[in-house]
């Protein structure tokens, strides 16, 4: 494969709105969390499993799933959390390699999109670069309670369980910043593209 970027974040850091600025760059994006919504639709892959396991109370009535209520109950029970991620982080691994061997033949690079990168050995090593997209807890919180369904203990939840600030810090080998300007972030991501491109050749 080629060279690979991982671009990581807590939840609310703005991840999406940096891997769109690789993605018009040229990068090749493959972003877990996509793939794991498209995994989730009706009659997609998980959604089997996710019944049997989990049972009707977490579908949509057109079979997908239901969003909001799997996460109340997996930010409320670590072992249905465990349990989810046991059936989908598979399937979404599998699925994004995939899509980055089909886009390595076309793309300098490929950037996947991964929340949980500090967290799995497995991803950091399947990746030569790791960029983090990092702002402060609270703004976090702030940004997350704009979404719809997301309340202030639901994104204390979620932030809690994924890997702290310090840990992706720690494993991060380049930072942006996104606490408040987006503007400000084109013309760093536009820096960082052509350094990957230097590294990817």
């Amino acid at each position: 494969m080629r060279f690979c970027v991982g671009l990581t974040g807590g939840i609310g850091s703005g991840k999406s709105a940096v891997a769109d600025e690789f993605a018009a760059l040229g990068a090749a994006v493959v972003d877990t969390d996509v793939i794991a919504r498209e995994l989730t639709r009706p009659q997609a892959p998980a959604m089997a499993p996710i019944a049997q396991h989990f049972g009707p109370s977490v579908l949509n009535a057109d079979g997908s799933l239901n969003r909001d209520r799997m996460r109340t109950l997996a930010f409320s029970q670590p072992e249905a959390k465990a349990q989810l991620e046991a059936i989908l982080h598979p399937m979404i691994r599998q699925e994004a390699l995939r899509r980055a061997q089909t886009a390595a033949s076309t793309s300098p690079y490929v950037l996947f999109v991964v929340p949980l990168l500090a967290q799995s050995s497995s991803w950091r090593a399947l990746v030569q670069r790791i960029l983090l997209v990092d702002c402060t807890v609270s703004t976090q919180i702030e940004r997350v309670q704009t979404r719809p369904g997301w309340t202030a203990a639901l994104a204390h939840a979620a932030i809690g369980a994924q890997a702290t600030r310090a840990q992706r810090l720690m494993c991060a080998h380049d930072v942006l910043v996104n606490e408040s300007n987006l503007l400000a972030l084109p013309p760093r991501i536009a820096l960082l593209h052509q350094d990957y491109l230097k590294q990817a050749s």
